[in-house]
Formats: C-alpha cells, structure tokens, sequence
C-alpha cells in the first residue's frame, strides 16, 4: 500500500493538516541542522495541534478552525480519556499520555524559559523528535486508517533531510564537495531525496558518463549493504546502515 505523504491525514481539515505537517516539518529540519532550542520550542507548539486535533476528532469529528493551547495541558489531555470507549485507545489514551511528557520538554525544562534547571541540549531534542515522529505515526493511523507497517513509511516520508552540500538547479542535483569519493556522493543522493533512485539518474547527477564504470561502484555499495541495487530495475535504495554513514560521516 502506497500513502502519498500530502494526502496521508487527508480526512483532516486542511487548514488543521497544514499546522500540523508545517510543525513536524519544523522539529525534523531544526533537529536536522543542529538547532536544538528551535527544535525543543516547536515541540510544544506541535502538542498543541495534535490535543485540537484529537478533542475534535473524540468530539463526533467537531474540529475547529484553528488549533488552540488548552488553558491547563496536562488536565486537558487527561479529559479525553472520557471520551467514549467507541473511539480508539489510541486517541483517548496512549496520545494524551504521550503529548504530556513532550509538552514539559517545552515548559518545565531549559529550553522554555531563561534559568532553567536544565539547558537546551541534545538530548531533550531527540527525545522531542522520536516523539513526534511516533505520534505523527499514530495520527496517520487515525486519519487515514493505515496499517503500522505504512503508517511508519508515511512517516519516514515526511521527515525533512536538509543536506547542506546539495545544490538543485532545475532538475539537475550538484554536490557541492568536489573531493568527495563517488561511492560516498551516491549515499549522499540517496538520503537527500525520499524513495529510490535510477542508476540512470544517480550517474547523470555525478556526471559520470560510463555507466558500466558506476555500476561497479554501485555493485560494491550493494555487496556492502549500504545500498540495495536491482540491476533488473536500474532502482537504487538507500539502507539503514547507508543512512547512518551518512549522518556519522558526511553531514557537518
């Protein structure tokens, strides 16, 4: 089952949808560029969206408008668990649960006022993110009635990867790092864009001309897990374990 991301919460309404896709889109990118504080700060902004989201959707799918900051969080979010039992666990229990604990990264920690106990730092930011990628997961769960296994690929999707080193020109991508090794500037491709991508297109955008010459380079990146290549297909993805060379060596 293939979820295009623009349309994986489309039985929200759309102005509720924006805020929310807008926020994510905020924790993954400022998380991803090192901006901790940023990323923290929008995590409690992120909460608030999903409680609108989730009061409407327990209230006969009454949304409002616009998403508001209940007066008491912590006693809002344990109100829904009144809801009726006709509405998932999920949305009357386990997210409520979830958003109070992320929310107070927001107000009781460093990040949310001068003088914390506690600084803004990296710990608290990855907290935030793998939370809300986790409830993200679980709102597409809900609002588009998908299984575990799609709901995470959704997901996976909707995170951000800034590549600072990457330069699109019309449909053209340009590594900006002239010394890089081929086989390292075809990972770099690959996590920068979502999905897979050609052999064709991989070698068009490094400019490398001999194709039998870069799929050797491929072939190699395959046989070294970081990447699986069909050469029946010409498809190339990314793995797991490309993905992380990517970010322990290449990023900045």
């Amino acid at each position: 089952m293939k979820v295009d991301p623009a349309s994986a919460l489309g039985n929200l309404p759309g102005s509720l949808r924006s805020e929310l896709l807008g926020e994510f889109d905020k924790i993954t990118r400022n998380y991803r560029e090192g901006r901790w504080e940023a990323s923290e700060l929008n995590g409690g902004r992120f909460c608030e969206i999903v409680y609108s989201i989730i009061a409407g959707h327990l209230a006969g799918d009454n949304f409002p408008d616009k998403a508001k900051k209940p007066s008491r969080f912590k006693d809002a979010c344990e109100k829904l668990s009144n809801a009726p039992t006709m509405y998932s666990d999920s949305a009357r229990l386990t997210i409520p649960r979830v958003l109070v604990p992320l929310y107070d990264v927001r107000n009781r920690r460093g990040v949310g006022h001068v003088g914390g106990e506690v600084d803004a730092n990296h710990m608290d930011a990855t907290f935030v993110l793998h939370t809300a990628q986790w409830v993200m997961a679980e709102m597409v769960r809900i609002f588009h009635k998908a299984d575990i296994v799609t709901a995470g690929e959704v997901v996976k999707n909707l995170t951000d990867r800034t590549v600072p080193t990457i330069w699109k020109v019309g449909d053209v991508v340009r590594i900006l790092a002239p010394s890089i090794t081929l086989a390292d500037g075809t990972l770099l491709l690959l996590y920068a864009e979502l999905g897979p991508q050609s052999d064709r297109a991989l070698a068009k955008n490094l400019e490398q001309g001999a194709m039998g010459n870069y799929r050797r380079v491929l072939d190699r990146l395959h046989k070294e897990r970081l990447v699986e290549y069909d050469r029946s297909t010409g498809f190339v993805h990314i793995s797991p374990l490309g993905e992380k060379r990517v970010e322990e060596r290449l990023l900045p």
